[in-house]
C-alpha cells in the first residue's frame, strides 16, 4: 500500500511551522460569539484505522495572536479519520470568542498511528481518548504536526448566533509510506465550510 501526498487546495493556503502564539483577545466592544469547529474526512486507502491526537487549537483575529478553542474534553482530543470517512464529522472544538473579523485557525498535532488489522471500537469519531484496535500499527513519524490553516476573506464571529467551521483532516494526502513499512504524516488540512 502506499499513500501519496499532496498539498494543494485550492482556496486555501496551507503552511506548516512553529509558532508561539496564544491567548485570549477581548474584543473592542467587549462582545463574544459562539466558535464551533467540527472536523471531517475523505475516504483513503486500506487501513482500518488511524488516531490522530491533537494537543492545541486556536482562532486568530486579524488584530490578536490567538485565542485559545477548548476540546470538549481533557487537554488533547483523539479522532480516528476512518470514522469521518463518507461526511461523518464530529466536534473538534468550542469556544466563546471576542466578536471580530477571524482569518486562522490553528491546529496541533501531537500524535498519529495506522492500524491495518482492526477498526476502532470507539463509539463516536473523536474522543478523549480511544483504545488502540489490536493487530498491525506503525506510528506516524509527524517532521511538523502544526498547521496554519489562513482563511481567504476570513470570517467574522458576531455575539448573535453561533459560527460553524467544518476542517477536512485529509489522511490521503497526509500519510506517506517512505518504504519498509515506515509511514510519515505532514498533517493536509482543508477548509470545507464556514457557516
Amino acid at each position: 500500500m502506499r499513500y501519496t501526498s499532496v498539498l494543494a487546495a485550492a482556496a486555501l493556503l496551507v503552511t506548516f511551522g512553529c509558532g508561539g502564539d496564544g491567548g485570549s483577545v477581548s474584543g473592542p466592544s467587549g462582545q463574544s460569539g459562539n466558535l464551533n469547529i467540527r472536523i471531517t474526512d475523505a475516504p483513503f486507502g486500506s487501513a482500518k484505522a488511524v488516531l490522530v491526537t491533537f494537543s492545541e487549537l486556536a482562532a486568530h483575529r486579524t488584530d490578536s495572536n490567538g485565542s485559545k478553542v477548548s476540546f470538549p474534553s481533557g487537554d488533547t482530543w483523539t479522532c480516528d479519520l476512518k470514522k469521518l470517512e463518507n461526511n461523518a464529522q464530529d466536534v473538534l472544538g468550542i469556544a466563546n470568542l471576542s466578536s471580530g473579523q477571524y482569518t486562522m485557525i490553528r491546529l496541533v498535532v501531537r500524535s498519529a498511528k495506522i492500524f491495518f488489522d482492526s477498526s476502532s471500537t470507539s463509539a463516536t469519531p473523536c474522543a478523549r481518548t480511544i483504545a488502540e484496535p489490536a493487530g498491525a500499527a506503525f506510528p506516524l513519524n509527524i517532521p511538523s504536526g502544526e498547521v496554519k490553516l489562513l482563511i481567504p476573506g476570513g470570517f467574522t464571529l458576531t455575539d448573535t448566533g453561533a459560527t460553524t467551521i467544518l476542517l477536512d483532516f485529509d489522511g490521503a494526502a497526509s500519510i506517506t509510506e517512505t518504504g519498509n513499512k515506515t509511514y510519515v504524516m505532514n498533517p493536509v488540512v482543508k477548509l470545507r465550510s464556514v457557516q
